[in-house]
């Protein structure tokens, strides 16, 4: 038996291929894949600019599907044709010093899903066991897919910000993650700023939760801010470090910054500001398979969801395309046996 993948090779575009079916060993399973999400992260290896990449590489880490076959050695609580979804983080090993302090998503001998393993632009996937996330029945692939990577990366950032409900965020980029970051923000009872390049998302973002809309254009958005009084949280998901540089001035005393968006260039940041006002900078990498069951939770009780624009597998090419060309809203998913490009 075979299943269909769309493979790349590092030049920038997905092949589609036969593979034979995959046997899972220990402590693995074989998903059968219903949608999984296209993420800007996968470009590093469609486009080649990853290291240490073996080609050639299935992409893909925002998979949901049901168990088909079970290898030896994993939780006797897993069951064939449970539904099952595996985010960037692989699994942990349970053995290195980071698994041992409990720090799993930290732990050193971690596969990265779609670069380091196969993922999930494929109808089927091996995974490991300590790597799958259950699946609420309330949630269709499309929906959940999403959400196992911007959706946990964003919802963690805000849990771990330090702000309360009540206090001010700033979420800087409207897009994939940020307009999850909105939604989330908003549900945990903060006032939502965000903040984004044109007048062109400004009414879904507020349709989303924001309290207000900058657009970074027409605005100086640090004076904006410190014009109310300015926020406790400034969550960055874009990647440009000059503009998330220039806000650390209208945070307040004792206020964060939370790093989602990994630029290339060094954010520059003022030691006597840091330190007169003990403000702090953060990265935020994404979360355990517990803590996305939680954000999976939450976004049902809470009505988060990601807006997505759907493709069959066969048009993964294309997809990509649209997620590289920066004119997706918001989140791109791949599904399996489907007609043609449909919008959600």
């Amino acid at each position: 038996m075979t299943y269909k993948a769309m493979q790349a090779s590092g030049n920038g575009s997905l092949t589609l291929v036969e593979r034979p079916m995959p046997q899972p060993g220990t402590g693995e399973v074989l998903i059968k894949i219903e949608a999984c999400g296209i993420c800007g992260a996968d470009g590093g290896v469609i486009d080649g600019g990853e290291k240490n990449v073996v080609y050639p590489r299935i992409p893909g880490h925002e998979v949901v599907g049901t168990l088909l076959k079970l290898g030896g050695g994993v939780p006797s609580g897993l069951r064939i044709g449970q539904r099952v979804g595996v985010g960037r983080l692989g699994g942990h090993c349970n053995a290195c010093d980071a698994c041992r302090r409990g720090e799993f998503t930290l732990c050193s001998h971690q596969p990265i899903v779609g670069s380091s393993q196969d993922g999930g632009y494929a109808e089927m996937m091996l995974a490991k066991a300590t790597g799958l996330v259950a699946i609420p029945d309330e949630l269709s692939a499309v929906t959940a897919a999403p959400l196992l990577c911007a959706g946990i990366a964003t919802f963690n950032a805000v849990r771990k910000s330090g702000a309360q409900p009540g206090d001010s965020i700033a979420i800087l980029g409207i897009g994939g993650l940020g307009h999850l970051a909105v939604q989330y923000a908003a549900r945990m009872g903060f006032r939502v700023i965000a903040i984004g390049r044109g007048s062109d998302k400004a009414q879904a973002t507020l349709a989303l939760g924001a309290s207000d809309y900058l657009d970074s254009t027409i605005a100086n958005p640090a004076e904006a801010l410190k014009k109310i009084g300015g926020v406790k949280t400034i969550l960055t998901t874009a990647t440009d470090s000059a503009i998330a540089s220039s806000l650390l001035p209208a945070l307040q005393p004792k206020g964060k910054l939370m790093v989602l968006g990994v630029g290339q260039q060094p954010l520059m940041l003022s030691p006597g500001m840091l330190v007169g006002r003990e403000l702090s900078v953060e990265g935020s990498l994404t979360g355990t398979p517990y803590e996305t069951e939680s954000a999976l939770r939450f976004s049902l009780r809470n009505n988060v969801q990601p807006m997505t624009e759907i493709f069959p597998l066969e048009q993964a090419n294309e997809a990509w395309q649209k997620m590289k060309s920066g004119k997706a809203r918001f989140r791109l998913v791949l599904t399996m046996d489907n007609p043609p490009a449909v919008f959600n």
